[in-house]
């Protein structure tokens, strides 16, 4: 009889076979063959399965190992997006701080802004007074200057006044002679008409002489207003030396002319201008009282924009020294009573007034130089080269 064997363990081994009297039939060896393919089939299916099963699991495997990857790269990723979210909490806690410390200053700003601007108006109120009260002490010192200058020309027409009489005299005894020999040929009987009317025309045109010496002063002596015109130089120095030729010639003093053949027009007033001639001429009568030749010298010339007027004299100059002392007010080198020392100081005032310089020159013994610069008048002007 056979048997399967056993191994140590108790277990039955297929493969191993016993023999056994009852398996001795072929009918039971095809059985126990059949028993045997059907474990083999079994045995090889089960291979498979576990094939298949170790194949899955080695896809499984190679997943889990590229997931295991990603969450690798996942973590980093997650980990430089904490760093960097904890990188930009810290920034904007750090801005939120400097924008409280922000809020805050523009807080105080606005305080001291405000504080600045109350401040601010109460500035412009004080300017606004003081800017008022500056426009009425220049309106002021205006109306001072004026009532200086026209005092000027007062104390100029007072010391003009002998020549003036004198200079009115000659018209007056010319009148008185022409209507007497006119009065003379009417009693007489005299049938000559043209000899009478030559005489009345003669006394006529005495008249006119004497209506424009009287028109002269008054346009002179009254109050010159602020308006400027175009004035002609030469007509304005031709003005003041009639006013003045009397008192010139009564001291021998020449006048030595050199104006411009142009005619220089400048933008000013006429009675002013004139009234600084006046002033020029009359310093230099006085500074040559002394002197052996008495000559002034009054030139003119025109320089690109501007007229350039010169008077000089032969007298004794200025002292050294007093060159810009001279246009002070109430400055003289005179003896007491001799001046006011106010004449070159309006002198001054008007020429500034006009846009224009003046300035002394000259060395003692040598006579004063009287430099004097107007700007010229927008049509006088030379027109620009063409291209």
């Amino acid at each position: 009889m056979r048997q399967t064997g056993q191994d140590m363990s108790g277990d039955r081994r297929p493969d191993a076979v016993v023999e056994d009297d009852a398996l001795e039939s072929p009918a039971d060896l095809r059985e126990h063959v059949k028993m045997l393919e059907l474990r083999l089939r079994k045995r090889d299916e089960q291979r498979r399965a576990m094939l298949h099963m170790m194949a899955d699991l080695n896809e499984i495997n190679k997943r889990l190992g590229d997931q295991r990857k990603a969450m690798i790269h996942i973590l980093g990723d997650y980990e430089k997006d904490r760093s960097l979210l904890a990188w930009k909490r810290e920034r904007l806690d750090k801005s939120r701080r400097a924008l409280l410390h922000i809020l805050q200053d523009s807080h105080r700003s606005n305080l001291r802004l405000e504080d600045s601007r109350k401040a601010m108006i109460h500035i412009m109120g004080d300017l606004r007074d003081t800017t008022a009260e500056i426009q009425r002490r220049e309106q002021e010192l205006r109306d001072k200057q004026e009532q200086l200058v026209q005092a000027g020309k007062l104390a100029t027409l007072g010391e003009l006044t002998t020549g003036v009489a004198h200079e009115l005299n000659n018209p007056l005894n010319n009148i008185g002679l022409f209507v007497g020999n006119a009065v003379d040929l009417v009693d007489l009987g005299v049938a000559d008409r043209e000899r009478i009317v030559r005489e009345l025309k003669n006394a006529m045109q005495q008249v006119r002489k004497a209506t424009e010496i009287i028109s002269h002063l008054r346009t002179f002596g009254r109050v010159a207003s602020v308006s400027r015109e175009p004035v002609s130089i030469d007509q304005v120095i031709e003005r003041a030396l009639s006013l003045m030729q009397e008192q010139l010639r009564g001291r021998d003093i020449e006048i030595d002319l050199d104006l411009s053949p142009a005619a220089p027009v400048v933008i000013g007033n006429a009675i002013q201008l004139e009234q600084v001639f006046i002033n020029l001429l009359t310093n230099a009568r006085d500074a040559m009282a002394d002197s052996p030749r008495k000559i002034v010298r009054i030139s003119t010339r025109m320089v690109d924009d501007a007229v350039d007027l010169v008077f000089s004299d032969t007298g004794p100059g200025i002292p050294e020294g007093l060159e810009q002392r001279i246009f002070d007010p109430f400055f003289t080198t005179k003896e007491v009573g001799g001046g006011t020392g106010l004449g070159l100081s309006i002198t001054y005032g008007i020429i500034k007034d006009h846009g224009g310089t003046i300035a002394v020159a000259g060395r003692p013994g040598e006579g004063a130089v009287f430099q004097i610069q107007l700007p010229r008048a927008p049509g006088d002007l030379p027109a620009p080269p063409t291209a």
